[in-house]
């Protein structure tokens, strides 16, 4: 660059500050004079100026307009001339500045035409895109004509590939700043570094020769600057981490550390940590790294140490590096504590998994056992000894398939190859294993995600168990619902149907289509139709649909349009279900509706019966009363004497008149005792007594039959509330049925006992007994036996025994023995309690 080039930089200095325009020549000289102008004629006119004005005010006032009109140019002038000197000030300073800073200009164009100069090299400028560029330089590095264009000709001087990245990298250059650097070999064989940049708004190129040696230290420059860079960039990532990090020197003193490490030392900044030399590291653990430095080996430990006020456990390392140390502390201690803490959680979860009943076993990514809990070892019958050595898990099954514990397989490596395929998996897989032993178990394996497997042995056995049975439960229960002949529905919490039976849409004649949508209750509102009337399908639904609290069941009697009459019964569950039930009642209805109006016939007839058997019987009563009392007239001799065959046949009339009398007796009792008409007049009765009379009203029988009779009495059997006719009734005909059953020449025994509740009546005779298929017909109406004995009657004694004692409140017994004799025994409540018929009842049936 020559004098013109200096020149034209001097002339855009001065474009660029107009300012220095006002620092011609002749434009300071006006307006020095005009400043001199003002120092020398104001003051001297300020002087005269007062006279003349009192002078000329006097003479004439025109004159007075005048003199202001001069007052007033001669202040404009004095500060027009003081402004003009302000910046004639202003300007020296500013022309003193430009004067220096264009020295400097000059100095660093001269700086830069000596760099231009020392090395081979061009520079290419553009000022703007599309502008032209300035070059400067030696042209000779690229082509042999000076002439400036063909330096942008890159395809003149570089091979083909080289120049369309060049031009590619100038374009990205000039249009959006992107700076490039790299060294390419031209075609007249030198080697080029071409640099590319921007420089205050222009876009730089710089090729300069970098052969031979000058390539060498081009590359080595290089190369100091990116080592340079790098530990620029290391130093700041390392003040940038959050451990201390330091430098030291061949004698151990601190050269150098980073923010993190005068924050723990609680430093203002990290040259106040190097000044004062504090220490992080105690003094113990220095010395055991020196001693590693000065074996040059590289010391790793952790220890305790006070950082930023607080003990923290540090892991340290300490790296001997050229003239010293590198060493870096890294802080452990929240890792230390969630070791401990995690240490307590595995203590206390493995605790936990020791108590649960499920087993639990770990491998690791080896297949090796890890952790098992009490469960595992007892489901499989493992020694401790045998887990403790941390066994395969091919080991353990190897061990229980010798000992017939794993389900049998026909191939058992392909079986095991499968389970081990978990060890690969991602998903949890579940198996189901049934022993030999009849257990079953239901297996888990989880992957880890540390790799290696879980597996979780749950033993179900009781579970299928108990599921085989509730799956059977319900199918029998399925299948009783089905064949039941009552319908049974069930509607859920919502009202809808949840099961029916076939016997539930016969009976309602609904659709089993329709009744497996499981319908609402409103839609089954067509049942109403069926019952004829709404208000009891209103019932059932409110008991389906309604409040827990408000469903208190249900039980109802349908008729049914189409004849049929269901029983309906709706009961509320304890899930809050609705069982509904319907019941064809049809035929029972029917069948009672019947056997009702029959029993009504039958008490009809019985009342007319009765009423015939009492007209009957006091009708034939008062012929034979008559009868009997004119045959003792004719037996007396009241109306003649009789002979003998006339006696004869009066006594025959008597007694066949007597048993007649006793015949209609007989009768009319047992129909009184049918209408619940017989009353009883209880007082105390003398057993003693009573048995006397009652042998005395069959003494006749028992002279004609030639038959004795033993009273056996003991004494003081005392007395008993009851009836004494009716004892005596009862008594009699006991004796003469015994008496008729005995042959001549036996006896019958009247025998009387008691407790402190009854009294006991008993009369034996030693006839031929009752054949045991008719003992229990001897107390029915109208039904005699005679068995081969002498005994003849119409069927009634021992019906109305029978009736008598009940109506006491006691009971009959019979004794009987085939060939030996029979013994009724009647046992009677010594306080006379009279029982009610159903009791009665009861004791006859007994």
């Amino acid at each position: 660059m020559g004098e013109a080039g200096r020149h034209r930089l001097a002339e855009d200095g001065r474009r660029q500050d107009p300012s220095l325009a006002c620092l011609c020549p002749r434009q300071v000289s006006k307006t020095a004079l005009a400043f001199l102008f003002c120092l020398v004629a104001v003051p001297a006119f300020a002087q005269n100026y007062p006279l003349l004005i009192i002078e000329n005010l006097r003479e004439n006032q025109d004159v007075v307009i005048g003199l202001s009109l001069v007052v007033g140019l001669v202040l404009f002038s004095t500060i027009t001339a003081l402004l003009h000197l302000r910046e004639h000030r202003r300007w020296t300073k500013t022309e003193a500045g430009f004067s220096l800073e264009l020295n400097n200009l000059r100095a660093k164009l001269d700086r830069a035409e000596t760099f231009l100069s020392a090395e081979p090299q061009i520079i290419i400028a553009w000022g703007a895109p599309s502008g032209e560029p300035e070059i400067e330089g030696d042209l000779s590095l690229v082509t042999d004509a000076p002439i400036a264009r063909r330096v942008l000709a890159f395809g003149a001087w570089l091979p083909p590939d080289p120049a369309q990245q060049l031009e590619a990298c100038v374009e990205k250059l000039r249009a959006r700043g992107e700076g490039f650097h790299f060294a390419v070999e031209s075609l007249g064989g030198r080697t080029l570094e071409i640099d590319g940049r921007a420089v205050a708004g222009r876009a730089v190129m710089r090729i300069r020769d970098v052969s031979g040696d000058r390539l060498e230290t081009v590359r080595l420059r290089e190369r100091l600057v990116r080592t340079i860079t790098e530990l620029e960039a290391l130093r700041g990532l390392l003040d940038a981490v959050d451990d201390p990090v330091w430098l030291r020197g061949s004698q151990g003193k601190l050269l150098w550390v980073n923010s993190a490490y005068a924050r723990a030392v609680e430093a203002k900044d990290a040259a106040e940590a190097i000044l004062r030399g504090t220490e992080l590291l105690e003094q113990p653990t220095r010395a055991a790294a020196a001693e590693a430095r000065a074996e040059a080996a590289i010391w790793r430990g952790r220890a305790q140490a006070v950082a930023a006020g607080q003990r923290h456990a540090l892991d340290i390392i300490d790296v001997p590096v050229m003239l010293g140390s590198a060493g870096i502390a890294t802080d452990v201690s929240e890792i230390e504590a969630m070791r401990s803490d995690l240490d307590r959680q595995m203590q206390a979860h493995a605790r936990t998994l020791d108590q649960l009943s499920t087993a639990v076993a770990i491998f690791d990514q080896r297949k090796q056992l890890v952790f098992h809990n009490s469960a595992y070892r007892q489901l499989w019958s493992l020694h401790q000894a045998f887990v403790d050595q941390f066994p395969t898990d091919s080991e353990i099954l190897d061990r229980l398939r010798a000992a017939g514990l794993l389900p049998e397989q026909a191939d058992f490596r392909a079986w095991k190859d499968n389970l081990f395929a978990a060890y690969r998996a991602l998903e949890t897989r579940e198996q189901t294993w049934h022993l030999p032993d009849g257990r079953t178990l239901r297996v888990v394996i989880n992957p880890n995600p540390q790799g290696g497997v879980t597996y979780l042995f749950d033993d179900v056995s009781e579970r299928y168990h108990l599921e085989s049975q509730f799956n059977a439960l319900t199918r029998v229960q399925s299948e009783t619902l089905d064949s039941l002949k009552e319908g049974v529905g069930v509607f859920g919490t919502d009202g809808r149907l949840k099961f029916f039976n076939p016997a539930f849409a016969r009976l309602l004649n609904l659709d089993t289509n329709l009744l497996n949508e499981k319908p609402h209750i409103d839609r089954l509102a067509g049942l109403a139709a069926l019952f004829g009337d709404k208000n009891i399908f209103d019932e059932i639904r409110a008991m389906v649909v309604g409040l827990s609290d408000q469903r208190m069941g249900l039980e109802r009697r349908i008729a049914c349009r189409d004849g049929s009459v269901l029983d309906c019964t709706a009961q509320p569950l304890p899930d809050g279900a609705t069982l509904l039930t319907f019941t064809d009642t049809t035929a029972g209805v029917n069948v009672e509706r019947a056997l009702t109006e029959r029993n009504q016939a039958l008490i009809e007839a019985e009342k007319l019966r009765n009423d015939f058997v009492h007209h009957v019987s006091y009708e034939l009563r008062s012929p034979l009363t008559n009868i009997i009392g004119f045959i003792e007239l004719l037996s007396g001799g009241v109306a003649g004497p009789l002979n003998e065959k006339q006696r004869e046949y009066a006594g025959y009339v008597r007694a066949s008149s007597a048993a007649l009398l006793t015949i209609t007796d007989d009768i009319l009792d047992l129909a009184s005792i049918d209408a619940d008409a017989l009353e009883l007049n209880l007082q105390d009765v003398d057993i003693e007594e009573c048995m006397r009379l009652a042998a005395g009203d069959v003494r006749e029988r028992l002279a004609e039959s030639s038959i004795g009779l033993d009273i056996v009495a003991p004494a003081g059997l005392g007395t008993f509330v009851a009836d004494p006719r009716r004892i005596r009734q009862t008594l009699v005909n006991l004796l003469s049925n015994a008496i008729g059953f005995s042959a001549p020449g036996q006896s019958v025994a009247l025998s009387a006992s008691r407790n402190d509740d009854d009294v006991f009546f008993s009369v034996e005779d030693k006839g031929s007994g009752i054949p045991p298929d008719l003992v229990g017909h001897v107390f029915e109406r109208f039904k005699t036996r005679t068995t081969g004995s002498r005994h003849r009657g119409v069927g009634l004694g021992l019906s109305i025994v029978r009736s008598l004692v009940e109506l006491h409140g006691g009971r009959v017994r019979i004794d009987s023995v085939q060939g030996e004799g029979t013994t009724v025994t009647c046992i009677f409540p010594v306080r006379g309690v009279k029982l009610d018929k159903a009791k009665a009842e009861s004791y006859r049936l007994s």
